[in-house]
C-alpha cells in the first residue's frame, strides 16, 4: 500500500494522437505478426510505451520503456491513474454514463502519487507521467498484455487495474481503443468459445444457469452437471487429495508445462488412468497409460479457428493424418461410443451447425459466409449480420444498454516467493522468438537462432558473482535446481533472472517455479521466483 502526497508537474500541451500500450507482453518475439501491425502504427506516428521488468526487444521501439519491478504491475497502474485524475484527462461524461464505483476507485489511486511509486518499483515518476497522459490523452488508446500481467498470484487483479484505466479515460468500446489480451497459443480463444472452461458453455455461457443448461441437455441428450467444474490447479489439487484419479490430456503437456514441476509430475505418476491425445509423444505422453495419437490441425482436419481479435476463420484439411493417427473428433465420436453415447459419424461442419443452435453469438457464422468473408468476428447473432468488429460499443449509448461497467479498486501487494539472504534475485520467466513453450512443437527442427537455455543476468550481477559468459551455473530455488550456462543480458538490472522454458530436457526450468496462484484465476505465479545463482568450482 501506498501512502498519500501528489505531485506538482503540469504539461502545458497535449499532442492527441494514438498509442499502444504492451504491458507485459515482448510481442516482438512473442507475438511477431502482430507486432508488425504494431510498427506500422508506430510508423504512422502512434506512441508506444512498453511496461516490463525487461529491456527487451520490443522495447527498442517504444517511445518509453517502464522497467518496473518484477509483481509491481497494480502499483504502476494505480499511479497513471494517480496523474490522469490530477491533471483532470479523465473522461467524466463517460464514468458518469457507463460505469459504477468511481468514487472507491478515485479514493484508492489518489494514495499512489508517482514520485512515491515511482522510486519503490524501479520507474522513473517521469515517465509514469508520459505515459499517463499519452494514454489518457490519445485519439485512441489500447492497451495489450499478455501472461507478463496474468501468470502471477493476483493475476485477476492486475487485469482489473488494466481495465480501470480504460473506463477512466474512455478508451475502451471505440474503433481503435479497447483492451487487447494477446493470446499466448494459437486458437487459445477458439478453445475457450467452444466451453473448454471448468465454468462455461459454448459460446461462455454459465454453466449453473438452469435455463441455459436445459437447453444443452435437450439438444445433447444427456444431463449436464449443475456445479461449475475444476480448472487445472484445482484438477491438481484433486489429485492430491486422491479425489481425481484419471485424467484425459488432449494437446497438452503439463508434464513439463506446470509450475513446481517435482511436486506436478508426482502427482501424475500417481495417477490410477492418464490417457494422452496428441500428435507428439511429449513427456505426459511418455507417463500416459494410453496414447491416442491424433491429427495436426492446421493441414490435416476440417474446422475452425479462432484469433485475438475474435475473428472465427476455416481450415481446411489438406493432407490424410500419417499412420495409426487420426482426425479429434473422429477420436472423440470413437471414446463417445465405447462409453456408451454413439454420436454416430460427426462431421466438424456438423458439430459446427449445431454449436450455432446453442450459441447465440455464433449463430450467423455458416461455413458459406465464413469463406465468403474470409472470417467473421464475434458476436454474430444471425445470417445477415456482418460481425462485430470491437467490442463495448454499447457502453457509448445514451440511454445506456445493459449493466455499467465497474471500476475496480486493486491493490499493490509483493510476491508470494519472498526475496531474502538466502534467495536474493528474482526469476521471471517467458519466451524467445524461435523456440514455443516446452519446446515439443519447435525442439525438432534446427535454426541459427536457438542457443539453448541459458541464466540471462544483468552485467552488474555477472560481475557481482565473478561469472563470465558461457559458465555453467546452478539456479536454485526453494523447490529446486537447475543447471545452465549464464549470459549477459544488459536489458536486464541488477538483481532480475530470467530463463525460458523451451528446453525441459537440458535445465527444467519449471523446477524453480512457484505453484502459488491465483484464486480467481488457477493461474500460478510463473513470472516471480526467487532463487539464488551458484557458482559450480572445479571439485563441483
Amino acid at each position: 500500500m501506498f501512502g498519500a502526497g501528489g505531485g506538482t508537474n503540469s504539461y502545458q500541451e497535449v499532442e492527441e494522437t494514438d498509442t499502444v500500450v504492451l504491458w507485459g507482453s515482448n510481442a516482438r518475439e512473442t507475438h511477431p505478426i502482430f507486432f508488425h501491425h504494431v510498427l506500422k502504427a508506430v510508423h504512422r506516428g502512434a506512441k508506444a510505451y512498453v511496461v516490463d521488468p525487461r529491456r527487451t526487444a520490443t522495447a527498442e521501439w517504444a517511445d518509453g520503456w517502464l522497467g518496473l519491478d518484477v509483481g509491481a504491475d497494480i502499483a504502476l497502474a494505480n499511479a497513471v491513474g494517480h496523474v490522469i485524475l490530477e491533471h483532470g484527462w479523465e473522461n467524466r461524461r463517460f464514468i458518469a454514463g457507463a460505469t459504477e464505483n468511481f468514487a472507491a476507485y478515485r479514493q484508492l489511486v489518489l494514495r499512489y502519487p508517482p514520485e512515491e511509486v515511482g522510486p519503490r518499483i524501479g520507474v522513473e515518476p517521469g515517465l509514469i507521467r508520459r505515459l499517463a497522459r499519452d494514454y489518457a490523452c490519445a485519439d485512441r488508446a489500447m492497451i495489450c498484455w499478455t501472461l507478463g500481467v496474468t501468470e502471477h498470484h493476483n493475476a485477476v487483479d492486475n487485469v482489473f487495474a488494466l481495465i480501470n484505466l480504460a473506463l477512466l479515460t474512455g478508451q475502451v468500446g471505440r474503433w481503435g481503443a479497447g483492451l487487447n489480451p494477446l493470446r499466448g497459443q494459437n486458437n487459445v480463444q477458439g478453445g475457450g468459445d467452444m466451453g473448454a472452461l471448468p465454468h462455461k458453455l459454448p459460446g461462455f455461457q454459465d454453466v449453473e444457469d438452469a435455463t441455459i443448461r436445459a437447453r444443452f441437455e435437450q439438444a445433447w441428450g444427456r444431463p449436464i452437471p449443475p456445479r461449475n467444474g475444476w480448472h487445472l490447479t484445482q484438477m491438481f489439487e484433486a489429485m492430491g487429495r486422491g479425489e481425481l484419479t484419471s485424467l484425459y490430456v488432449i494437446g497438452e503437456n503439463p508434464a513439463q508445462s506446470e509450475a513446481d514441476a517435482t511436486h506436478s509430475n508426482h502427482l501424475i505418476t500417481g495417477l490410477a488412468h492418464l490417457v494422452v491425445q496428441d500428435i507428439f509423444l511429449t513427456r505426459t505422453a511418455e507417463l500416459a497409460h494410453v496414447v491416442l495419437p491424433a491429427s495436426a490441425s492446421w493441414c490435416e482436419s476440417e474446422g475452425t479457428v479462432t484469433n485475438s481479435e475474435r475473428r472465427v476463420q476455416r481450415c481446411r484439411k489438406a493432407l490424410d493424418p500419417p499412420g495409426a493417427a487420426r482426425d479429434d473428433v473422429a477420436i472423440l465420436c470413437e471414446m463417445s461410443r465405447r462409453l456408451g453415447f454413439d454420436f454416430g459419424v460427426l462431421s466438424a461442419q456438423q458439430a459446427w451447425d449445431e454449436l450455432r443452435t446453442l450459441s447465440p453469438m455464433h449463430r450467423g457464422m455458416s461455413y458459406a459466409r465464413l469463406e465468403q468473408r474470409g472470417g467473421i468476428q464475434w458476436p454474430c447473432p444471425d445470417e445477415q449480420h456482418p460481425g462485430t468488429p470491437f467490442l463495448h460499443g454499447r457502453l457509448w449509448q445514451e440511454p445506456l444498454a445493459g449493466p455499467r461497467a465497474g471500476f475496480h479498486p486493486t491493490e499493490h501487494v509483493e510476491p508470494v516467493d519472498v526475496l531474502d539472504a538466502d534467495f536474493p534475485l528474482r526469476l521471471t520467466t517467458g519466451r524467445r522468438l524461435e523456440s514455443f513453450n516446452t519446446g515439443v512443437q519447435t525442439s525438432g527442427y534446427t535454426t541459427p537462432l536457438r542457443r539453448g537455455e541459458t541464466v540471462d543476468l544483468s552485467p552488474a550481477d555477472m560481475a557481482a558473482l565473478g561469472l563470465r559468459d558461457g559458465e555453467l551455473v546452478r539456479v536454485r530455488s526453494r523447490r529446486g535446481v537447475v543447471q545452465a550456462p549464464v549470459r549477459r543480458d544488459a536489458g536486464l538490472k541488477p538483481g532480475l533472472v530470467f530463463m525460458t522454458f523451451h528446453f525441459p530436457d537440458q535445465a527444467a526450468t519449471n523446477t524453480l517455479t512457484i505453484d502459488a496462484t491465483d484464486p480467481k484465476s488457477g493461474t500460478a505465479e510463473f513470472k516471480a521466483s526467487a532463487v539464488r545463482i551458484e557458482k559450480i568450482t572445479a571439485a563441483g
